[in-house]
């Protein structure tokens, strides 16, 4: 797999690891796209992975848009129907192709998440913060809007107004607002980043991974379905549940009062 993106796995959970520090781990510019999409995949095809931590390395998470690539869409070199051709070709694939895996994925944010990062972020089930980070959705900054699905992640995580504050002014906002807003689940110290998400996603990997997987797909569809349909998915997703092995073997440790011990 290409350098941007490290791809580590311990038995039930991958580690992926933005590793282009010295630019602050762009998402534009460099090969962030395909190799998140070729780590999707590659997660997508691997039953045995139950759970996924996605951080960056060096001081930031993610600084979102290269911004010294935008001079050639801001200087009229390239025609706007191409732009928008890139958008949905490039940076777009992202949110769909994250938002949609059935695997949970945990944020540790190590640092700033800006822009794209913020809404890279915003693409993950779980977000556990460093002390030292911080967030903006600061497009506004750059004179143009999310272009990569913020304007529909964020304000399903911290509310229409939250949301439009930090679209309009762009500004940026820390750790303890961030837990305030509901933007992360907890803070922790960054020394303490990376063991805190590989202890929670441990706890997540303890369960049977088709649970899991269809849970999380039930509370995707959730956000934006209603509730007869979702009852209608869940009665289908509960008949699968109840015809595996790890059902099986869970309800029968239950009844005998021992830890369940799952083939996979």
């Amino acid at each position: 797999m290409p350098d941007f993106l490290k791809y580590e796995q311990d038995g039930h959970v991958v580690t992926l690891t933005m590793n282009e520090p010295e630019r602050r781990n762009p998402l534009t510019g460099n090969s962030a796209v395909p190799d998140f999409l070729a780590a999707i995949d590659r997660i997508h095809e691997d039953p045995n992975v139950r759970a996924v931590i996605l951080t960056g390395a060096g001081t930031a998470f993610s600084s979102g848009g290269d911004v010294r690539n935008m001079q050639r869409q801001s200087a009229g070199e390239v025609p706007g129907m191409q732009i928008r051709h890139e958008y949905r070709t490039g940076i777009q694939k992202l949110p769909l192709a994250l938002f949609n895996l059935e695997v949970p994925v945990i944020a540790a944010i190590n640092g700033a998440a800006v822009g794209a990062g913020l809404d890279l972020a915003c693409m993950c089930d779980i977000r556990i913060a460093s002390d030292k980070a911080k967030f903006a959705e600061s497009f506004v900054k750059l004179g143009i809007i999310p272009g990569d699905g913020g304007a529909w992640l964020l304000p399903r995580i911290v509310g229409m107004s939250r949301a439009a504050e930090m679209v309009f002014t762009g500004d940026t906002i820390s750790a303890d607002v961030a837990l305030q807003w509901g933007l992360v689940s907890r803070i922790v110290p960054g020394a303490e980043l990376l063991a805190t998400a590989h202890e929670m996603a441990a706890r997540i990997a303890a369960n049977p991974g088709h649970a899991v997987r269809l849970s999380k797909r039930l509370l995707r569809e959730g956000m934006h379905t209603r509730l007869d349909t979702i009852l209608e998915m869940a009665a289908a997703f509960q008949a699968l549940a109840h015809q595996t092995d790890e059902h099986r073997e869970a309800v029968t440790a239950f009844l005998e009062k021992r830890p369940a011990v799952f083939s996979r």
